[in-house]
């Protein structure tokens, strides 16, 4: 497989150690396969119900899916200032461009944080709904 950007030869490498990708030697961009995406996400936030949808706005770029030669989509990935390409017609997978994958890691640090944060403020207004509930029930 060849690079959709600069068309250099892929090589396999892992990833941090855990997920086997093909990387770009030149522009250092990566290759995920279709599932591999989830699994970087994974790293950072493991909760797939509350990650929200994945592509929003897409459109066709003139890059070719380095599996079947079929242009790839850009979108925006899972509405944050992030646009990412894919393989939209054949499920094949996602080009993360240097230092994307570093991006993708951070928006789901930051996700698992705002969704801990909803569960935490979500509970201390049960406690204090049951309180009132209780300190009224006193007063009948």
């Amino acid at each position: 497989m060849n690079c959709p950007k600069c068309n250099t030869q892929l090589v396999k490498k892992y990833y941090k150690g855990m997920i086997e990708v093909d990387s770009c030697p030149n522009c250092r961009g990566m290759w995920l396969d279709f599932n591999e995406l989830d699994k970087l996400e994974d790293v950072a936030f493991d909760d797939d119900a509350h990650k929200g949808s994945l592509v929003h706005f897409q459109s066709q770029t003139g890059y070719p899916c380095p599996q079947c030669g079929e242009p790839l989509d850009e979108f925006q990935y899972r509405l944050n200032d992030l646009r990412l390409d894919y393989c939209a017609g054949n499920d094949h997978g996602f080009w993360l461009d240097a230092g994307e994958d570093e991006r993708v890691l951070s928006i789901m640090r930051q996700r698992a944080e705002d969704v801990q944060r909803k569960l935490d403020a979500e509970s201390e207004w049960k406690q204090m709904l049951k309180g009132m509930h209780a300190f009224l029930k006193k007063r009948k």
